[in-house]
């Protein structure tokens, strides 16, 4: 192989490269990605999280979820899932019963 075959495969890496930045760039600024790039309405936080995973075995976690102001523990298996509680009213810390 000669210096211009080398130079060949530099100069067309460095095209392809640039092409895939300048279309991921398109994508993110026009919002072509779908809802996966949308942002939030304007005064909206998120709604959901995740507050806790706890792994159980190989195939068992047990997951906490925070909905708004409500806490949902839930078990998420290989094969099922299951709600074990859910709706509970998140406890503020520093209060005494």
């Amino acid at each position: 192989m000669q210096v211009t075959d080398y130079f060949n495969f530099v100069a067309a890496l460095a095209l392809v490269l640039a092409l895939i930045l300048g279309l991921a760039w398109a994508v993110k600024r026009f919002g072509l990605g779908g809802a996966m790039t949308r942002s939030l309405p304007a005064g909206g936080g998120r709604r959901l999280a995740v507050v806790e995973v706890l792994t159980l075995d190989a195939r068992r976690k047990m997951v906490l979820v925070k909905q708004d102001d409500r806490q949902h523990l839930l078990l998420l298996g290989a094969n099922s899932d299951l709600v074990i509680e859910s709706g509970a009213a998140r406890e503020t810390q520093g209060t005494s019963a």
